[in-house]
Formats: C-alpha cells, sequence, structure tokens
C-alpha cells in the first residue's frame, strides 16, 4: 500500500474562524479515508513476511465501512478475505444489504455470528487464529497498535499550523493516532459516534497524550440518523459540493457547525477537520430511510 497525498480545502465561514477539511475520503472509491492508514502498516507489515497464501481476517457490523474497506483492499491486492459479521439473523438476507453485497462482489467471505458471541471478540479470534494459523486477524474498525502508527500519515507539514485537530471516533483508533503525533501545541477534538464511555481511557492508552477531548456527537446512538443530520449533510452538499456520511464525518461537522456557533473556539483559530470517508454507508441509510418515508440524503 503506498502513502497518497491528499488535498486540504478551506470552508468558507461568516465568523472569524478558519476552518479546513483534509480530504481523506479521496485516497481511493473504496478503500477511502482512516480505513486507509488504518490498514496500512497491519497489511504492509504482513505482506513483507511473504506468507503462503496471505488470508485476512476481520470483524464488523452489516454496515461497517471497515468491512467494505477490508473486502476491497482484497480485491485490490488479491487476498482473500474473510467478515466476521455482527448478527446470525441477516445470515439468510444479506443480499438486501448493500454493504455486505458489495464487500461479496470483491471477494469477501462471510461467518455471521450470534450478537451475544460476538462480544467476545478475544474467544473470537482465538479460534480463529488457531484454525487459520496464517491468517492476518484484524479487530473491528481496524484499532490496534499498527493502525494508530499508520494514522500518522494523516499528518504533515502542511498540518502543523493548524490549533485543532478534529475527528469523528468509533473505534478510537483514529483519534488515538492523531493524538500521539500532533504537534505539542494542537489540541486533538474527538467526535464521539458511539455512546461509549471508556472510549477516553482507551484513547489514552493507545495515544500515551492527553493533548484530546472526547465531546458527545452520536446524536441520538451510533448507527442512528436524525432529521436535522440529514439536512445538515444535504446542505452542506450543496452549499460546499463535499459528500458527507451519515454515521461518521456528517455527525462530527454538525457538531462543529454548532460549536462554532456558540463562539467555543477563539477567534482566528484555525480548525482541521479530517473526511473519514465512509460514503458507501449512505446506501444502506437511504435504504432504512425509504422504509420509513423519511428524506433521503442526496448522494
Amino acid at each position: 500500500m503506498p502513502t497518497v497525498s491528499i488535498p486540504i480545502i478551506q470552508i468558507p465561514l461568516q465568523k472569524n474562524i478558519h476552518l479546513f477539511l483534509k480530504r481523506e475520503d479521496l485516497i481511493h472509491a473504496q478503500i477511502s479515508g482512516n480505513k486507509y492508514w488504518k490498514l496500512f502498516y497491519n497489511i504492509n507489515s504482513y505482506l513483507e513476511q511473504s506468507p503462503e497464501n496471505p488470508f485476512i481476517i476481520t470483524f464488523g457490523g452489516a454496515f461497517s465501512n471497515h468491512i467494505a474497506a477490508v473486502a476491497a483492499l482484497g480485491k485490490v491486492y488479491q487476498l482473500k478475505t474473510l467478515g466476521i459479521i455482527r448478527g446470525e439473523e441477516i445470515q439468510d438476507k444479506w443480499k438486501e444489504n448493500p454493504t455486505l453485497k458489495l464487500a461479496q462482489q470483491n471477494g469477501m467471505d462471510f461467518q455471521f455470528v450470534t450478537r451475544s458471541a460476538y462480544k467476545d471478540k478475544y474467544a473470537l479470534t482465538q479460534s480463529l487464529q488457531k484454525e487459520f494459523p496464517t491468517a492476518l486477524i484484524i479487530p473491528e474498525g481496524g484499532t490496534n497498535e499498527s493502525a494508530v502508527e499508520g494514522i500518522q500519515f494523516m499528518l504533515k507539514e502542511e498540518t502543523k499550523s493548524f490549533d485543532y485537530l478534529c475527528i469523528a471516533v468509533g473505534t478510537g483508533g483514529t483519534v488515538a493516532g492523531i493524538s500521539r503525533f500532533a504537534e505539542k501545541n494542537q489540541q486533538v477534538l474527538g467526535f464521539k459516534v458511539v455512546d461509549d464511555r471508556s472510549l477516553n481511557d482507551k484513547v489514552l492508552e493507545l495515544s500515551k497524550r492527553k493533548n484530546f477531548k472526547l465531546l458527545e456527537a452520536h446524536d441520538g446512538g451510533y448507527g442512528k440518523i436524525s432529521d436535522e443530520n440529514i439536512r445538515f449533510i444535504n446542505d452542506f452538499n450543496e452549499i460546499y459540493n463535499i459528500q458527507l456520511d451519515p454515521i461518521y464525518t456528517g455527525k462530527m461537522m454538525m457538531m462543529l457547525f454548532k460549536l462554532i456557533n456558540e463562539d467555543y473556539f477563539p477567534a482566528g483559530s484555525k480548525i482541521l477537520t479530517f473526511h473519514t470517508g465512509g460514503l458507501q454507508g449512505i446506501f444502506g441509510a437511504n435504504e432504512l430511510l425509504k422504509k420509513q418515508n423519511r428524506e433521503l440524503i442526496r448522494f
């Protein structure tokens, strides 16, 4: 996996705040955003060992961006992939799921497990590693030490001048990497899209620094999509011609705009946000919204 140069664009505001967005979503059509960098060292280190019949196993829910990214990576690099999918109830109807259908088209096989079994991923991992001793097993969301190391490539010489670095937070690996490799004068703000009180300790353990603050941005819970979020995403796309996803970057940007309007940041602050991709999730979101007779995300 090569390193990639990513553009940083300014989001014009009426206030005396300088807001910029780093378009990590442009890395690759399907291996997009932070997922690319979280997989960077995991995959490269594994392939450097020249394993016989390389095999990648990972975990995720039915609409997981991580599952979609690993499947796409498998297709690009001709690697066999297996997704351990949470929820035995979708085993017979996964073809109705846009994320899993795309992952299967990219060559991924699935193993569906009950939600209770899925919670004990340590036991699952141990069992899988015993069954497939030469396989690379990547945690849910891709978060591990190698992933945190890979996030350093989201920070470049041109990111050093910013006062704040803002990122959506799911499993915590990306914000931990941003925290670990940020400049000493930079404040890292993580926008939690999951209602998980353990994340602060997890990020601290991974980053080893106290330069970050986690803010609530789940807007009703992980995977929940409010009408306000839909309107914000559609308006943002119309004004700035940038598509946001409803689970991660869309929620982060909506909360960030609220903070800016509430004068959370000192005048003249220079803020860098990261677009972490995940646009494939819009298809599944719109399928759900259609069934609920709600406004769709324009895509």
